[in-house]
């Protein structure tokens, strides 16, 4: 269905929130509840979305209905669409009833422990009227976060691609050193390893994985962890060879072997393209990008 003045298809926004409820619940049951409506009523909303759209979403596999991997641009959209729905709602109700601002930022571990703890400081002690709010978690779950809504900055290494709806800007890049166990001798990237490493689906590993390659260094997985204290305990305990910035590579506990400086990872700030901007966001963003930084990092062009 069609709206005749416009040529554009009438989608609503409730039919676009059942589309993205399905595409994360691992059942359409958890998919309605998620959306305070039963599964007929959601089957119904998704079958009227596939009629206005004039594209089929959804095959069959077995006795189940999944989401066509052609759907993505129409996945993409939903999730801009229902982000940015919920900027104006929130900002009308704080205009509403006079509300203070408020900033939901992401960092990854070393962004908010290294990099910018100074920044956050001053702005929790400066701006003690925002309501703030910080989560520490890896790139790929903080730029998910941006491109839903739930978040309204992320610092975090640059995606491998570009996003959809989401913006970055260059913040800084710390080099990147090999470092290996306590009694190792560092000699040529062929006698490297096995290797303790950020998980598959981290960008930083993705990184690491394609210079150790191109280096000619076998790359052999020991153990896997998010965390790079964790990663460095390994290599002290003689598990493998690893790959950390410097800042996090120096250990009180012992010396690891410490090699070259193999790459650079840039880290920038996200945030999602043409949102309805809250100040507080704006002046965090900005001091973001202007904080000058130490411990192994450069300034990255804006």
């Amino acid at each position: 269905m069609n709206d005749p003045a416009s040529g554009l298809p009438d989608i609503s926004i409730r039919q676009l929130e059942y589309l993205v409820a399905v595409a994360d619940a691992p059942t359409w049951a958890t998919a309605a509840d998620r959306v305070g409506v039963s599964a007929s009523a959601l089957s119904q909303g998704l079958a009227e979305l596939e009629r206005r759209v004039g594209v089929e979403l959804f095959e069959s596999v077995g006795r189940r209905r999944i989401l066509r991997a052609t759907v993505t641009p129409v996945l993409e959209h939903a999730r801009q669409v229902l982000a940015l729905t919920r900027d104006v709602s929130t900002w009308a109700e704080r205009l509403r009833t006079a509300q203070s601002g408020r900033v939901r930022l992401g960092m990854i571990d070393v962004a908010a422990v290294v990099h910018f703890p100074d920044v956050l400081r001053a702005f929790r002690v400066e701006r003690a009227d925002v309501e703030f709010m910080l989560s520490v978690a890896s790139s790929r779950s903080l730029l998910n976060d941006v491109q839903r809504g739930t978040l309204d900055l992320a610092v975090c290494v640059e995606p491998p691609e570009p996003i959809a709806g989401v913006d970055t800007t260059s913040l800084l890049s710390e080099p990147m050193i090999v470092y290996g166990p306590p009694d190792s001798t560092i000699g040529t990237p062929r006698s490297w390893g096995p290797w303790v490493l950020f998980p598959s689906d981290s960008h930083t590993r993705r990184l690491v994985v394609e210079r150790l390659r191109a280096l000619g260094a076998p790359v052999m997985i020991a153990a896997e962890s998010h965390q790079p204290d964790v990663l460095r305990e390994m290599v002290l305990l003689g598990l493998g060879w690893t790959v950390l910035p410097r800042s996090q590579g120096e250990s009180e506990r012992g010396d690891m072997a410490v090699g070259d400086e193999i790459l650079e990872r840039k880290l920038v700030l996200a945030r999602r393209s043409g949102v309805v901007t809250d100040p507080a966001v704006d002046e965090l963003a900005h001091r973001l990008r202007q904080r000058p930084t130490t411990n192994g990092g450069r300034n990255g062009s804006s």
